[in-house]
């Protein structure tokens, strides 16, 4: 994931900042929520720039983006809802976009690539259960609003605040993902909200295609990525 990382800071160019944030089931949700919501408070505070060169001098704060792939997707959006009425209000740094890349949801109901890909050889179905097993509060089955985006049978009221805040949102996955499908639904139910969302499915690949292939995250940044985040720059 490094890897992936610095070629991204290489090709849009950009500061990427990773959090590194509490893991299950140690520590179950929202604990992993709770952690990059403060990792964005501390990037916004005057601490951040005199803690850190790279920050104080290269970093552009009014133009900052919320990105996560697989369970970093699912905390990508979760986070952008809980943050995006106060985030952008004090104006220390601008969050212009938010990038979902293979969001890791799920959901009791199974869906047709579910289904279809239960058996694969990246991320097997039953696999994905037991991580929301050991990450969900106690209790709590998949179509809590933690793994479910969909839950309420509408979405979150939260999203009026991503919509109200203008941020544009990215839906990335590919066809050979069993998650794809909640991918999917997650895009058109934003739409539905009448937030601007790009949605990019690709034919193929697998969970986490563009980070386990190095040439495939390669072509994903300096395309589809960098596309992406100009595009927002240039509203």
């Amino acid at each position: 994931f490094h890897d992936y990382c610095s070629n991204a800071a290489l090709q849009l160019p950009a500061v990427v900042a990773s959090v590194g944030y509490r893991l299950a089931p140690e520590h179950r949700l929202p604990a992993a929520y709770d952690d990059c919501e403060e990792a964005l408070r501390w990037l916004a505070s005057p601490a951040a720039a005199g803690d850190e060169p790279w920050l104080r001098d290269h970093a552009d704060y009014e133009n900052c983006f919320l990105m996560g792939t697989s369970a970093g997707g699912n905390i990508a959006y979760l986070v952008a809802l809980r943050t995006a009425v106060q985030v952008n209000k004090g104006r220390e740094l601008r969050i212009r976009g938010v990038m979902l890349h293979h969001a890791f949801f799920g959901g009791v109901e199974r869906t047709g690539s579910e289904e279809r890909l239960a058996v694969n050889a990246t991320l097997a179905l039953e696999t994905a259960d037991l991580c929301w097993e050991l990450s969900l509060p106690h209790g709590a089955d998949r179509d809590h609003q933690y793994c479910n985006p969909m839950a309420g049978g509408g979405g979150s009221e939260l999203l009026e605040d991503v919509r109200a805040a203008g941020w544009k949102v990215a839906v990335v996955d590919c066809e050979g993902d069993p998650l794809v499908d909640r991918c999917k639904e997650t895009a058109r139910m934003m739409e539905e909200k009448g937030i601007e969302v790009v949605a990019h499915f690709e034919s193929g690949g697998f969970h986490g295609w563009e980070v386990m292939d190095a040439e495939k995250g390669k072509e994903f940044n300096g395309g589809v990525l960098k596309k992406f985040v100009q595009s927002c720059l240039d509203a």
